[in-house]
């Protein structure tokens, strides 16, 4: 073998050393919160957030293989369970699904809902989504997952709209469904990524009255500002702008499948829409600009990105909340996440937990190459509903021996 192919080879090696992070160690999440008391009562439920993630050894501490495997392949041996859709028709026109799934074994003591909402242009077909369904419904919870409109093929879009970054009325329409149909269960509600956005604003947006029977919220790898977070993404440092053009197609994808509604002559004219220059944009700032600010009736892609981020609601917050992100998340730049760690370190019964390692929504943990069944988020997630249920339970019981 000659000496320049070694050189290569070793070149090679170097290279997806530093890609695939193989000298990283597990390392236990960092906790940000106030509240002593809210943290021991999770802790109590949820230890494991006090023990290292162990990722997958082989490729588990690179966010970027974490993130990407997560995307293409989903869940190992993912189960597909079987729920119920529900069909709503909204004041707008517009024709809003969810499904929802019953546990598997019997009702948790506490008859709990997890509200569920995915990520941008995911569903409940979404393969993370239905293993964290089935893990939830082997431990006794009831799951309701949103499916963005627009977002399912088998769902015609009836009026000229598809979900946002903002909007918050679909989930609050589901819930308020969910709770005509269960009048006496407790509700947690849980996005993922732009659905911990959506899910974070709608606690957060004042003027709102929300349902009683929330007893909290659960946030996984949101960005929290969406006007900080485009400028980033459109970095192509650590591949950002990679990830931006995959999001931006899927949008344009869903758009121009729907095209006979979203972009009818009558809908062009009012909003003053010009397709092509949709279907020129190459980023989500574009077609925002484009497409979503106009629809909406925004003055400015800024204005739209203000009115959307998360990160001007968490002080409205009134449940118990927990935030979790990762570090090397390619979506996310850790410098996105200090508003959060600063909430979560001022305010009571807050949360924020923050792992080396994960990427976006990947979490994999164990195996040398073929990681676990079921991620740490799997069972953090379930963990916490938990703990989130012993939140409600001891303030409760606090109220009731209060003399009066």
């Amino acid at each position: 073998m000659s000496t320049a192919l070694l050189a290569a080879i070793a070149v090679i090696l170097c290279i997806l050393f530093r890609i695939l992070n193989v000298n990283s160690q597990s390392q236990k999440p960092l906790l940000f919160c106030k509240d002593s008391s809210f943290l021991e009562t999770i802790l109590k439920i949820a230890p494991l957030l006090q023990e290292p993630y162990n990722p997958t050894r082989l490729w588990g501490y690179s966010g970027h293989v974490q993130t990407i495997v997560h995307s293409i392949i989903g869940r190992v041996r993912c189960p597909w369970p079987l729920g119920e859709r529900c069909e709503l028709l909204l004041g707008d026109g517009t024709t809003l699904t969810y499904d929802v799934y019953q546990p598997l074994d019997q009702l948790h003591q506490d008859d709990v809902t997890l509200a569920i909402c995915p990520g941008i242009g995911n569903t409940s077909e979404s393969v993370y989504i239905r293993t964290f369904v089935h893990y939830a419904q082997c431990h006794g919870y009831r799951c309701a997952v949103l499916n963005h409109v627009g977002a399912l093929q088998s769902v015609p879009v009836t009026a000229p709209r598809i979900f946002t970054y903002g909007h918050t009325g679909d989930f609050g329409e589901m819930l308020t469904h969910i709770l005509e149909r269960n009048p006496n269960t407790h509700v947690v509600c849980i996005g993922f990524s732009l659905g911990g956005n959506l899910v974070t604003k709608y606690l957060g947006e004042r003027g709102r009255s929300k349902p009683r029977a929330i007893i909290g919220g659960i946030s996984i790898c949101q960005g929290y500002c969406a006007i900080k977070g485009t400028k980033w993404l459109l970095n192509w440092q650590n591949f950002r702008r990679f990830y931006l053009y995959v999001m931006t197609e899927s949008m344009k994808t869903i758009i121009l499948r729907h095209r006979h509604v979203l972009l009818s002559d009558e809908v062009k004219r009012r909003c003053h829409l010009n397709e092509r220059d949709i279907v020129a944009a190459a980023t989500l700032p574009e077609l925002d600009d484009a497409y979503t600010r106009k629809v909406h009736n925004f003055g400015s892609v800024s204005e739209l990105y203000k009115w959307s981020s998360s990160v001007n609601y968490l002080h409205s917050i009134a449940v118990p909340m927990v935030f979790i992100n990762a570090r090397d998340d390619p979506l996310v730049p850790e410098q996105l996440l200090q508003p959060v760690k600063d909430f979560a370190a001022e305010h009571s019964s807050s949360l924020y937990v923050e792992l080396a390692h994960g990427g976006h929504l990947g979490f994999y943990e164990g195996g040398l190459l073929y990681p676990n069944p079921v991620t740490w988020l799997d069972r953090a997630l379930v963990a916490l509903v938990g703990s989130l249920v012993l939140v409600r339970a001891d303030s409760t019981l606090k109220t009731q021996s209060v003399p009066h």
